[in-house]
């Protein structure tokens, strides 16, 4: 079970990427991109739609190219670092294959964009974006645009599937602008004096380094409506809608108190965008204006969790949470 859409760990389905281009299965790259001469001709300022055009006659390389294109003067981004990205992708033939310019479906007007969030490691855990590409970030500056190109077997490897009507020897072309970047202690979390439960709330017992421990009070009806509480007040910034958000957490079932998920069962703190509907309603509902350092309970009813998706498993369940805001990118 996770928080996002996609049934590969901290993948964000309401990305404008066509799974398809992707096997379903989550493999592992550790190549890295190699520098050399791009053929992909790429035009715009850091922070905008990129605008991508392939010369007539220009063929891929058949290793994945990488090209700084712009510059940036912010920290350098080190494998294991926590990333916020933008991205434009489309093949060379013209076939767009995403982009989080792109405004996704039910998003508010004017509202914060939906972006990846990753960490830069060798492990392809996700399917946002090849491996290739992510780990070309690497390297880069925060506020730097580079572009990743060559053919689909170059840059997706055995993990592209057939099906998406790509072939190996086709051209690809990403452009990523580096939004922010964060190193975190993959063991972190809130510290201070934990206030005691409020009315109907279930008991959080968080030991260091370890998954906390929720004890639902008997007999208690299962809530209809969100609730929150700060168990722990933070004293870092606050955050805002489109932030990733850095989170130690664990998740339980109200019905019978028995944990689905936690961070720590997957190696330890993580990163989910907040706020552009990338996690369920209700921690995007309850975390939204909460402060790095804060350790909040969370009991989401179906209807803020899983209740519009008939097939998942926790559809008919009530959710309690335990997330530690460790830190934002």
């Amino acid at each position: 079970m996770n928080l996002t859409k996609n049934t590969c760990r901290a993948a964000a389905a309401a990305l404008t990427v066509p799974l398809l281009l992707f096997t379903a299965a989550c493999g592992s790259d550790d190549g890295k991109g190699s520098s050399g001469a791009a053929v992909v001709k790429v035009e715009g300022k850091a922070g905008a739609q990129p605008k991508i055009t392939v010369p007539k006659g220009a063929k891929p390389a058949d290793t994945a190219v990488t090209k700084t294109l712009i510059k940036g003067d912010g920290a350098v981004v080190k494998k294991g670092d926590l990333v916020r990205l933008d991205f434009s992708a489309e093949t060379m033939k013209g076939q767009k294959l995403g982009s989080t310019w792109t405004p996704q479906p039910g998003s508010k007007k004017g509202g914060p964009r939906t972006q990846v969030v990753s960490e830069v490691t060798d492990q392809m855990t996700q399917q946002m974006l090849p491996p290739k590409v992510l780990t070309a970030v690497a390297g880069q500056k925060v506020g730097s645009r580079f572009e990743v190109e060559g053919t689909a077997k170059a840059l997706i490897g055995e993990g592209l599937n057939p099906q998406s009507g790509i072939k190996p020897g086709d051209g690809l072309v990403w452009v990523v602008d580096v939004v922010g970047a964060q190193k975190v202690d993959k063991k972190a979390q809130a510290e201070g004096a934990q206030a005691s439960p409020e009315s109907g709330m279930p008991e959080v017992k968080a030991p260091d380094g370890k998954a906390a421990t929720i004890t639902v009070p008997k007999g208690e009806q299962a809530p209809k409506d969100l609730k929150e509480q700060v168990l722990i007040k933070g004293k870092g910034r606050e955050v805002k809608a489109g932030d990733g958000l850095i989170a130690q957490y664990t998740g339980v079932k109200w019905e019978d108190g028995k944990k689905f998920d936690s961070s720590w069962d997957h190696g330890g703190a993580t990163a989910f965008q907040i706020g552009t509907g990338q996690v369920v309603q209700g921690w995007d509902k309850a975390l939204v204006g909460k402060h790095v350092g804060d350790r909040v309970e969370i009991v989401i009813p179906p209807k803020l969790g899983y209740g519009a998706s008939p097939q998942h498993e926790l559809a008919k369940n009530t959710l309690v949470f335990s997330v530690d805001i460790v830190g934002t990118v």
